[in-house]
């Protein structure tokens, strides 16, 4: 076996940098365009390089011609907790005062280039307005996700009252910073039969989980494995924008896990784990021993069971290759979703302009029900029919009819007859877990695999992480939830690797997603299941509210169109540690909540 995790031995470091994104415009319309990466030597002490890896890179402490310095503004310009962006001819930086101390740091998120000033500034952190993701004011590192980067913090002095910002131009125009990382020394690299940690499943809960282990100076080999046929990528992207390319999705270019020596096994379908002999069997007979697990194998989409179910030009989106060709039959044709979850709304609303007609088959009476209640459903409804979605609810399909093996017509329930030429499925997903039942590795009834707060499975060494899972959530009284979002499967990710390093960490972020539709986005944060009532404020007709989703006496999510920061804000008090009432939020006075910093 290749060697256990002890004290790591001096690494190679390489940093890796991506280049400018053109300034971007609507967050959801982004297909994440990276730039092409580059790399270079780090700041601090003198790395060392193989000679054939040498890179023609800026000198890692930047020459005065390398640097801008300006004065930005008076002492006395910023009051505590606020931030404020201010340009040194090379580009922005967000300036922020917090204790009587100032701080300069990247001025965009770098999950998708959200203006930061825009954000909430609290407990020495900045929480981004759109997704949420938090960044540490004095290091400009990531302290919550999504998103990978951190930001470039920049050096700040006061003198004569007036504050001065130094910056590299090289920094200025990149606006993420890669944190440093180990490379692999261990010469059975890409080989042998036996790793240090293998991670099944590469979204973002077995990327990040890899990118932390090297992160934090381990560097020993790490094999992840996946069913796809790509390297890891935005998945959430899929369903907002079907046109998206592999590449224009990818997290990571393949340069990133060459120089890290992060070895990614596609098209691998694990079929069996033997805890006993650390080891997993892949469907082509390959065997590979672990000495560390992490199963993050997220879920499989449930498929229709009715009648014609094997008709062509039916899809559930799971791949890119299943969402282009939804456009591609689309396309000036008859769409039928069914399902009014976030994924069958956001493909409906993608497709709008694409197709000549759009329908939508839900069980439930408004869309997103269960989810954001009656009232946000119905306001969100009506945007989509004055789209010229048309609803068909409280029914389901009874029948796919085809014409020469291709579907032509959705039967319903309530016997109406739907025209249509290509379907997309979003009626929910059930856990991969499948190749773990005959494992001694516990799952629950419905199948999802129970962790505790340090994501580790009842089996010593093996841990799980993502959509598979079910966790204590903490500031819901440990409450074992399944929270298939983004953002979660990075944070869990992320605690999986810390504690194969016996760092000891626990999960505890709040929870944060977000959906987009024609335009639009709305925010939620927080953990909703079994809310009793839904106070909202603000105007729902113009798609301009908060809803505030309580039980009992205590608010436990809340969701936003058009009002922003105030989900990130709400996520910061919960982060705190503070319950929210729901009498602080019947009266309409915000103040508690919207008042600058924390």
């Amino acid at each position: 076996m290749g060697g256990c995790f002890s004290k790591p031995k001096p690494v190679e470091l390489k940093i890796e940098v991506v280049l400018p994104e053109k300034e971007r415009g609507k967050e959801e319309l982004l297909a994440g365009g990276k730039g092409s990466p580059r790399a270079y030597q780090g700041n601090g002490t003198a790395r060392h390089f193989h000679a054939d890896e040498r890179l023609p890179a800026p000198h890692p402490y930047p020459s005065a011609q390398d640097c801008v310095e300006a004065a930005v503004c008076h002492v006395k310009d910023l009051e505590n907790g606020q931030m404020r962006e201010v340009e040194l001819g090379w580009g922005k930086v967000l300036l922020v005062k917090d204790n009587g101390e100032f701080h300069a740091l990247g001025h965009k998120c770098p999950h998708y280039g959200a203006p930061l000033v825009k954000g909430v500034l609290s407990r020495g952190r900045v929480r981004c307005p759109w997704h949420g993701a938090c960044f540490n004011i004095s290091t400009g590192d990531l302290e919550d996700f999504p998103g990978l980067d951190s930001l470039h913090k920049f050096q700040v002095k006061i003198e004569k009252e007036k504050v001065y910002v130094r910056a590299s131009k090289q920094a200025l125009q990149l606006q993420r910073r890669t944190k440093v990382m180990a490379k692999c020394i261990s010469p059975s690299a890409g080989h042998s039969s036996s790793t240090n940690v293998l991670i099944v499943g590469a979204g973002a809960a077995g990327l990040v989980c890899a990118e932390t282990l090297r992160q934090e100076g381990f560097s020993d080999r790490i094999v992840l494995c996946t069913l796809d046929r790509h390297l890891p990528y935005d998945r959430p992207k899929l369903s907002k924008s079907l046109d998206a390319q592999p590449e224009q999705l990818a997290l990571r270019p393949k340069e990133f896990f060459r120089a890290y020596g992060i070895e990614v096994l596609t098209e691998a379908q694990v079929v069996t784990v033997d805890v006993r002999n650390k080891k997993v069997v892949f469907k082509d007979g390959f065997k590979l021993e672990y000495s560390k697990l992490l199963l993050a194998p997220g879920s499989s989409p449930k498929t229709l069971s009715c009648k014609g179910k094997e008709v062509e030009n039916v899809f559930t989106i799971r791949t890119p290759e299943d969402a282009n060709r939804v456009v591609r039959l689309a396309r000036g044709r008859n769409a039928v979703v069914v399902g009014a979850g976030f994924l069958g709304m956001e493909v409906a609303a993608y497709l709008t302009e694409k197709a000549h007609s759009v329908s939508v088959v839900e069980l439930e009476e408004t869309p997103f029900r269960r989810f954001l209640g009656e009232r946000v459903g119905r306001a969100l409804m009506k945007m989509f029919e004055n789209n010229r979605v048309k609803f068909y609810m409280q029914t389901e399909v009874s029948e796919l009819r085809a014409q020469e093996g291709k579907l032509k017509e959705v039967v319903l329930k309530s016997s109406k007859v739907v025209r249509a030429d290509v379907c997309v499925v979003g009626i929910g997903a059930v856990p991969a877990t499948g190749f773990l039942r005959q494992s001694s590795i516990n799952l629950d009834s419905r199948g999802f695999i129970p962790v505790n707060k340090m994501m580790q499975t009842n089996v010593p060494g093996v841990f799980a992480a993502g959509d598979a899972v079910t966790f204590p959530l903490a500031w819901r009284n440990n409450r074992k939830v399944n929270i298939p979002h983004w953002q979660m499967a990075h944070a869990q990710g992320r605690v999986a690797a810390q504690n194969m390093l016996a760092q000891e960490a626990e999960i505890n972020t709040v929870p944060y997603l977000w959906t987009a539709m024609f335009g639009k986005s709305l925010r939620y944060a927080g953990y909703g299941e079994g809310f009793d009532d839904v106070i909202i404020q603000g105007d729902l007709e113009e798609l301009k509210f908060v809803a505030f989703y309580t039980k009992g006496d205590e608010v436990i999510a809340v969701a936003s169109m058009n009002y922003d920061p105030i989900v990130s804000k709400v996520a910061e008090v919960l982060a705190s540690g503070r319950a929210i009432r729901k009498r602080e939020v019947e009266t309409g006075d915000m103040s508690w909540l919207t008042g600058k910093g924390s």
